[in-house]
């Protein structure tokens, strides 16, 4: 399978994810609208109004007793794996994790947040890895555990218009309940480790797995009370009964894994509620979702500012020291997901008719055109927002930018549109914490194009099929016509939705469209000037590596440091920016010099990657996170030692006394002489080219370029009297080591490249040079063994039964010929989920075709 495939794969198995998430949430809208399909949304508003302040406040109060109880799973995790953390810490993880997994899943919200702090507080990797393991299974262990008790006890029955081929809960409770005895069973046999995506985790000892039962079942019941006291009393169920509908519910959510459980908890709940007023069950589901997720994600959104702003502050100095800098990192996280629960909150409120006597007010102060734009432009600032939400998670100016005009605009229109003050609350307080937060959004780039994963993908279509559900719904009874579209009144809340909804979804597909025919990521093109070429040459003539002159080909961009003694160059390929070789320059510059572009990356939210770098630089690599892949190994010959006598040099002896005798003469002429033949090299590489039926490559590989060749003396092979083949050569500082970058040469005679490797080596010698760098073998000296990790079993299959795309074995096989010694080469890269598209990147930057 190509890259080109690969990169194909990934992105239909991510589409797949979005899909499914969205159906879900479809399949589970249209249950919700076949239970609420015979009121009106008057009813539900009248329900509101009728929760009493007590069951609210008892809600609340239950909410902030849970978000407590959750601080016990990260308390058992961080027991567990012994590594002690003030309480504090372990709370502000805790609280701030949950809050994120409860409304945007554990994998996209949760997962990330408790990554960041905890890492941050001297957490290994592994050892985070470890705690988030141990959190997730005490939740689903849990789980399992009490749904399969409740639904096994007191089970409830399924309706038969769902079609289920069983009748009660009663199997599916048998199904988690063997899953949690399974796991206690295991827990008390195996005590080996278990090794999870490269990584060891000891099982919980039945002492920490009986824990985790007892944090999870009072998780779950006073999580099941903060709804059931906002229920109406036309529910019929015990709190028993509740508790196991309420799990289901819960199940379903974690099952499909849609963000934040959108539609599938509410459809659960108002399927199984038995309650003859369902209307008042939506109301109380609203409630919940504002009480339980969306206030407590304010609060930690709050929170984080709070220590972002001022980390002083006495309340918080205790643990502001500490975390700062890791909630640095964490604002534009829930920054860009209030971003979203705005847009989504101005789309909801464009579908639903104006709160009763607040248009009456409007009407009094402003015409009706200004009231029409008001509401159309409010519903266009939601959308536009649910967009900008990826690009501030991207941290990219743009963003931030785009996101303080639409949240300005958008507390204006919502006060022209009908008075919605919450709506121009809301909106004003995320706009002060963004322009209180500016300095966090600093990346250049486009706002069309930020990556778009399959979670975000799945949340902007969730929150747009719920507001068009929601105006469909709120609206139902109004008769349709094609007049209806252009109907403009102040009581024509239905034609101002409709209006609203369309504008919105044509914004959303456009934006897809681009996104779908246009470039990926908008590359930041830049080459180095001549000044810096000019530069780059002193530096390089003070240094051994031979390498360093590829700088000199004018393909790549370069960097400086500050006193202009060290460089490294670079190309730029999609989100991949690859450093070609190590820094050059003294050593002790080379830190400096890779932190400044770690940070220009940065700034542009692209990926710092280094490619073949030497094994005595690895520290440096291992230092700033990078993982190292082997690329292959480099050859080089000590011409000091090397000699033509002995029977295993008898081919390479013929060769060359044949070639001399022949009329082959070599020859090394100087940089200056070189201009003087440059239109005979001409003919040798377009006939060489022609012949190998490729084109010219960059970036590691050198290429014709009469202003590049000039520079360098070259070697030149004559066969009777007229070039035949010619090498530009690099000369290390102190003749520690030459080398040759653009070797062409004509198909007769014969068996030239021997001729000229051997004549080369031996002019090395008699120069005084050390080492002929004779350039990488790829993939070669890579082992592979059944506990290898997956990128050494494929570059070793690749390497053995790949001569149908390149001659790995065979070049490598040539190069021994002259007993080279050979040396590693590494790619330092980052981690995880970005590295297959960061091999494809550097593949396609090599191979990029040049005019």
């Amino acid at each position: 399978m190509s890259k080109s495939d690969i990169r194909i794969s990934g992105h239909v198995v991510a589409g797949l994810k979005a899909l499914i998430a969205i159906a879900i949430c479809a399949g589970a809208i249209f249950l919700i609208h076949r239970e609420v399909r015979t009121f009106r949304w008057h009813d539900v508003r009248a329900s509101l109004a009728a929760i009493p302040h007590t069951a609210i406040l008892a809600s609340a109060l239950l909410t902030a007793l849970n978000y407590a109880i959750l601080t016990g799973y990260d308390l058992i995790a961080v027991r567990a794996l012994g590594h002690p953390l003030p309480f504090a810490r372990v709370a502000l993880a805790s609280f701030t994790g949950f809050v994120a997994a409860n409304n945007f899943g554990a994998l996209f919200g949760g997962t990330p947040v408790r990554a960041r702090l905890y890492s941050a507080w001297g957490f290994s990797a592994g050892e985070t890895a470890h705690l988030i393991i141990l959190v997730g299974s005490t939740f689903w262990l849990g789980l399992f555990a009490l749904s399969g008790a409740v639904f096994l006890l007191t089970p409830f029955p399924i309706p038969a218009a769902l079609n289920l081929p069983f009748h009660s809960v009663r199997p599916l409770g048998a199904v988690l309940a063997l899953l949690a005895v399974t796991a206690v069973v295991i827990s008390y046999v195996r005590r080996q480790p278990v090794r999870i995506a490269g990584y060891e985790f000891t099982l919980p000892a039945p002492g920490t797995l009986g824990l985790q039962f007892l944090v999870a079942t009072a998780d779950f019941l006073v999580a099941a009370s903060c709804l059931y006291v906002l229920l109406p009393s036309s529910i019929t169920m015990s709190f028993p009964q509740f508790l196991g509908v309420f799990l289901l519910a819960t199940v379903a959510v974690v099952l499909t894994n849609v963000p934040g459980g959108v539609g599938v908890f509410e459809a659960v709940i108002i399927t199984f509620s038995g309650s003859a007023t369902q209307h008042d069950v939506l109301a109380s589901l609203l409630v919940f979702r504002v009480i339980y997720y969306l206030c407590p994600l304010a609060v930690a959104m709050v929170l984080l500012m709070v220590h972002e702003v001022r980390p002083h502050l006495t309340m918080l100095q205790r643990v502001s020291a500490t975390v700062s800098d890791a909630l640095g990192s964490l604002v534009p996280r829930f920054l860009a997901l209030g971003t979203m629960i705005i847009g989504a909150i101005l789309l909801f409120s464009g579908a639903t008719p104006p709160i009763s006597g607040r248009l009456e007010l409007v009407e009094m102060m402003l015409p009706l055109s200004a009231v029409e734009a008001s509401h159309f432009l409010a519903s266009l600032a939601g959308g536009g927002l649910l967009l900008l939400g990826r690009g501030l998670m991207r941290r990219l100016d743009g963003a931030w930018w785009g996101a303080v005009l639409l949240l300005g605009a958008a507390s204006l229109f919502s006060l022209a549109k009908g008075l919605d003050y919450e709506e121009a609350f809301g909106s004003t307080l995320l706009l002060l914490m963004l322009v209180a937060s500016r300095k966090e959004f600093y990346r250049h780039g486009s706002i069309l194009h930020p990556s778009w994963t399959s979670s975000w993908i799945a949340a902007v279509t969730i929150v747009v099929v719920c507001s068009v559900w929601l105006a469909m719904f709120a609206h139902q009874h109004v008769e349709y016509s094609h007049e209806l579209w252009w109907k403009f009144a102040f009581d024509a809340d239905a034609p101002r939705a409709l209006r609203a909804e369309v504008a919105v979804m044509v914004m959303l597909l456009a934006f897809a469209g681009f996104k779908l025919f246009s470039a990926a990521y908008g590359e930041h093109e830049h080459t180095a000037t001549p000044e810096e070429l000019e530069l780059a040459a002193k530096i390089i003539s003070a240094s051994p590596r031979t390498a360093a002159n590829l700088a000199l080909l004018g393909d790549k961009a370069l960097l400086f440091n500050e006193e202009k003694t060290a460089f490294l160059m670079y190309g730029v390929q999609s989100r991949s920016w690859t450093v070609m070789g190590d820094p050059v320059g003294p050593v002790e510059d080379w830190s400096e010099l890779m932190w400044e572009f770690r940070e220009h990356c940065d700034k542009y939210d692209a990926w710092p990657v280094f490619y073949q770098v030497a094994p005595e630089s690895i520290p440096k690599y291992v230092d700033q996170g990078f993982v190292l892949l082997k690329l292959g190994e480099e050859a080089r010959v000590d011409v000091t030692k090397f000699t033509m006598d002995g029977k295993h040099r008898q081919s390479l002896r013929t060769t060359c006394n044949k070639l001399r005798k022949d009329g082959c003469e070599f020859s090394v002429i100087s940089a200056e002489q070189v201009r003087e033949v440059l239109p005979r090299l001409r003919v040798i590489s377009d006939k060489w080219l022609e012949d190998k039926q490729g084109s010219e490559k960059g970036f590691s590989l050198g290429f014709y370029d009469e202003a590049y060749l000039a520079r360098f003396p070259c070697a030149i092979v004559r066969f009777q009297g007229e070039i035949v083949a010619f090498a530009n050569l690099w000369l290390g500082a102190g003749k520690e080591e030459y080398s040759i970058d653009l070797m062409r040469h004509l198909d007769t005679p014969k068996r030239m490249m021997d001729f000229l490797f051997v004549e080369l080596i031996a002019w090395g010698k008699q120069e005084g040079y050390r080492w002929f760098n004779m350039g990488m073998a790829p993939l070669s000296g890579i082992e592979s063994h059944e506990l290898s990790p997956a990128w050494n079993k494929m570059a070793a299959l690749l390497f053995k039964h790949g001569d149908r795309f390149y001659s790995f074995e065979g070049l490598r096989e040539y190069k021994n010929k002259f007993d080279p010694v050979w040396t590693p080469r590494y790619l330092a890269a980052p981690g995880g989920l970005a590295l297959p598209r960061i091999l494809a990147d550097v593949t396609r930057l090599i191979a990029r075709t040049r005019d």
